[in-house]
């Protein structure tokens, strides 16, 4: 009987970038607090880990990310005066986000890019698999995207990714894979290639933030030099992974089709915030409105 690959327990979030495309906002707030409608982008990520049965999350976390400890913390201080007031449902909501996972965290002294803040998990990680999560990618919380590539590591072992078609004029913003295909909406990743060149693109499918990796990776990261922009790129030690099986591989991916939102990006994260008040049962009906006759003035202006 073939032992079955151990299941991941753990998830790292990487949150030590300066969030300069959100500057001036970003100058004392961390860019993984900027709010989507009334709660900050990372709680976002760190329910979907939890929803997915990851209750281990290490943040990677640099100078000025204070603010993302205390929010996932307990507030004493806080919760005693909604207590007093018998707000309860305000209370409830404070606590909820202390409550999602047992929350650790390891400074990136150097921001030096993604793969090197991925090979700071390591002493926190060990020998396991586990899930990366992005905080410029929000999932809609609907999809269950962390499951399914979950099971598909049960299935192959190795890597695996999420992939979406961003189509040709997006594709060189990020990480692009050159595949084979698996099954339907399933592929195999034989090549990576980081922020192609126009037209050099090996496909339409670019990398999301959203990974479930073999701790193999740790010692390719540790071997891995700097990359595009200066810095050490994770993409660049999947591509080993994918090109070489045997150094802790092979690379599969999930083709995400779901909704998704790169908040990284300024318009992105206001149409992000726009959509996530318009599905709120307590805002949305009421801001629904607004955004029509606001439309409807707008255009006729």
């Amino acid at each position: 009987m073939t032992d079955l690959p151990p299941r991941v327990r753990k998830a790292v979030v990487p949150a030590a970038g300066l969030g300069t495309r959100f500057l001036p906002a970003t100058k004392a707030t961390p860019k993984e607090m900027l709010p989507i409608v009334d709660k900050p982008a990372i709680q976002y990520v760190v329910e979907e880990a939890a929803a997915a049965g990851l209750a281990d999350v290490l943040v990677v976390t640099g100078r000025g990310k204070r603010a993302v400890e205390d929010h996932f913390d307990r507030n004493t201080e806080l919760e005693a005066a909604l207590a007093a007031r018998g707000d309860l449902a305000r209370l409830d909501l404070v606590r909820a986000s202390a409550d999602l996972a047992a929350v650790h965290y390891v400074r990136q002294g150097v921001p030096r890019g993604l793969g090197d803040a991925v090979l700071c998990a390591a002493p926190h990680v060990g020998d396991e698999p586990f899930a990366v999560l992005l905080g410029d990618d929000l999932v809609d919380p609907a999809e269950p995207l962390l499951d399914a590539m979950m099971r598909l590591r049960e299935e192959f072992g190795g890597s695996v990714l999420a992939l979406a078609d961003v189509g040709p004029r997006e594709i060189g913003r990020y990480g692009c894979a050159a595949v084979e295909p698996v099954r339907d909406g399933v592929v195999r990743v034989t090549d990576l290639v980081e922020k192609p060149e126009p037209g050099r693109a090996p496909s339409t499918l670019a990398v999301i933030g959203r990974y479930v990796l073999d701790p193999a990776v740790f010692d390719v990261l540790a071997k891995t030099g700097p990359g595009r922009g200066g810095e050490i790129q994770l993409t660049d030690a999947l591509r080993t992974l994918a090109r070489d099986p045997g150094t802790g591989g092979p690379v599969h991916a999930v083709v995400f089709t779901g909704r998704r939102y790169d908040t990284g990006d300024c318009g992105e994260y206001l149409r992000a915030v726009v959509q996530f008040a318009c599905r709120r049962d307590d805002v949305g009906p009421a801001f629904r409105r607004w955004l029509r006759e606001f439309a409807a003035s707008a255009a006729a202006a």
